[in-house]
């Protein structure tokens, strides 16, 4: 018994470890393409290999089987592309089509990165069941506000230089399932830091901050135009 608790705690810290130097590891390709004067034109001829499942706007699909990745930070972006190549992150459906025989090496993560951040975002993202004024908008407000503000913002946005995302405008039920797998323990490059303030969440708690975070309003100069904006009426 007490050797099978050693072989616990050991396990249990060198998965830790892990995950802290894959959230923290510097130099390789991905400090490289951090580092590179990002082509635009060539951004989109790579982003074309993207644009199968995440479509042509970078808008990813409501049923949260492909997240939206238009308007994502560009360090944030050349992050994950670099975690899952390297192996620090999970995306066996993904995986093929970021290796550098798809869509070339740093200078290629540097690039489509840059093209992703300056599209513009899909102005009718999935969205949580819970409108403004229920009690569970109210709750997943509060929660959002004691526990993800500080790394994400008040609006969503995230913090580039620290790798934090933008979420605001991101489809509810890929939020759901991502912030499942990192409370789960499931998402190797998740940040520690964000393990452990969910850690104690409940699947309640969880879809009533992801609704709250789904329905955060994304600001007009970041959306793509919509029927709407095409009244004169509109404000």
């Amino acid at each position: 018994m007490r050797n099978q608790w050693l072989v616990t705690i050991v396990a249990f810290i060198v998965l830790t470890a892990g995950s802290v130097l894959a959230w923290n590891e510097e130099g390789g390709e991905k400090d490289e393409a951090m580092h590179l004067t990002p082509d635009l034109e060539n951004g989109l001829e790579v982003y074309e290999v993207c644009s199968a499942c995440h479509l042509p706007e970078g808008w990813g699909t409501k049923d949260g089987t492909f997240p939206q990745v238009a308007g994502q930070h560009v360090r944030v972006a050349i992050k994950q592309l670099a975690d899952i190549r390297d192996l620090n992150r999970d995306n066996p459906t993904m995986y093929p089509f970021a290796l550098p025989e798809s869509i070339g090496g740093p200078q290629a993560l540097a690039d489509v990165s840059a093209y992703i951040e300056q599209m513009l975002m899909n102005p009718d993202n999935g969205k949580g069941e819970w409108a403004e004024g229920t009690p569970e908008f109210t709750k997943g407000q509060e929660l959002y506000a004691v526990n993800c503000v500080q790394c994400h913002g008040e609006d969503g946005s995230g913090n580039e230089e620290e790798f934090y995302p933008l979420i605001l405008g991101q489809h509810y039920l890929y939020m759901l399932r991502q912030f499942e797998w990192i409370r789960d323990g499931k998402r190797r490059n998740a940040n520690p830091d964000m393990v452990k303030q969910i850690a104690e969440f409940s699947d309640q708690d969880m879809q009533m901050v992801i609704n709250y975070v789904s329905r955060i309003p994304v600001p007009k100069e970041k959306l793509a135009p919509s029927a709407d904006w095409l009244n004169p009426d509109f404000d």
